[in-house]
């Protein structure tokens, strides 16, 4: 089997201490972590975000031990400088407008070219790259992919809350970031050759400047030998991020051993896809999918179960049935919206959301 190497990265909220609040502090932690992690941080778009991501990494045992040292760096550098680090896909109560943008030739193109969409879009994403043969076989495992993308995302939902509502969603985050041109599932692709040509027209015509801008779900990447799932929010714990990475690696490789054996998987229009995705981005890991086959609407663990059949057979040689198999603890203790509603529930107090928030990005990570 082709060696499926994973690469993640993890958006973080950086968080007044006090306040609980997002901060615009982003330097200070660049500046923290220069001895020990300045090749693993980069700015965004917002100084209140920081992105840390791995390198590459050849199985999910390898993602698992730089995550965990990552992070540990991470937080021990937050609280150094009297700051704190969460996962989740959007801040509970924090106000775009009072969040400053970062001083980058490449933000204020952005800025320039899509004002308020750009400003506002002040959410917390988790990507995950996985190798892949070459880009023609990509492009083949990114049209059968696009029906898995809802099945994933609903592990992922963690952003009910935004600026400072109960938005009613799981996953608000995407709903933010949909008001971006080039977002959401991509469409089929005959070829390598045919999404080429549709990447250089956007070019030609000035739409974009380079093939970075074309935000999809899930994208062939346009510079390195990876397909890049794009549609997750940032989980809290750890063990969520692996067990979603490792998920999409197993997809991946399976998809590739069809093809390999000359079979496929059937292949449904964006529009029937979509109605997926809404109802993952509504409800979680509670939502009804639709079953395209069968014609029906079928219970999210249903739909898990079928999945996680799907590609048992490539698990135990990639070696991550534990972190598979996470995905039923994610079911049993909810996603991260539950947990995080739970609380609001409990104390109505969204403070108590951002410091359980903290407190799960912390979880497993012990200090010396």
């Amino acid at each position: 089997m082709h060696r499926f190497t994973l690469g993640v990265e993890e958006e973080y909220q950086i968080i007044d201490v006090e306040t609980r609040d997002l901060v615009s502090h982003v330097s200070k932690i660049i500046e923290g972590g220069k001895a020990t992690l300045l090749e693993n941080l980069k700015h965004e778009m917002h100084e209140s975000v920081i992105e840390m991501e791995t390198g590459i990494c050849n199985n999910i045992q390898e993602v698992r031990e730089e995550l965990t040292s990552l992070r540990k760096r991470l937080i021990k550098v937050a609280h150094e400088n009297n700051l704190r680090v969460s996962g989740g896909g959007t801040h509970p109560f924090s106000r775009w407008q009072d969040n400053h943008i970062t001083k980058d030739q490449r933000y204020d193109k952005i800025i320039n070219d899509l004002g308020d969409v750009a400003r506002s879009n002040l959410i917390f994403g988790l990507h995950v790259h996985v190798g892949i043969p070459n880009r023609e076989e990509g492009i083949r495992i990114q049209n059968v992919m696009r029906y898995f993308l809802p099945h994933v995302y609903a592990l992922s939902t963690n952003s009910p809350f935004w600026v400072g509502r109960n938005t009613g969603f799981k996953s608000y985050r995407q709903e933010v970031f949909v008001k971006f041109p080039r977002t959401g599932i991509p469409s089929f692709f005959n070829s390598a050759a045919e999404f080429d040509a549709y990447i250089n027209l956007m070019i030609k015509t000035g739409t974009i400047d380079n093939a970075k801008k074309i935000w999809w779900d899930l994208r062939v990447h346009p510079f390195y030998p990876t397909i890049e799932f794009r549609i997750c929010d940032m989980p809290l714990r750890l063990d969520e991020t692996v067990c979603l990475a490792a998920i999409m690696q197993c997809l991946v490789a399976k998809i590739y051993q069809l093809h390999e054996k000359n079979l496929s998987f059937r292949s449904y229009r964006r529009l029937l896809l979509n109605e997926n995705k809404w109802r993952a981005s509504k409800d979680g890991i509670h939502a009804h999918l639709i079953d395209f086959g069968k014609e029906t609407s079928v219970p999210y663990s249903e739909l898990l179960k079928e999945l996680l059949e799907f590609i048992d057979d490539v698990v135990d040689e990639l070696g991550c049935r534990k972190e598979v198999e996470y995905a039923w603890e994610i079911m049993k203790n909810g996603s991260g919206a539950d947990r995080q509603l739970a609380i609001y529930e409990e104390t109505g107090d969204l403070k108590k959301v951002v410091d359980y928030m903290i407190s799960e990005t912390e979880y497993g990570i012990t200090f010396d």
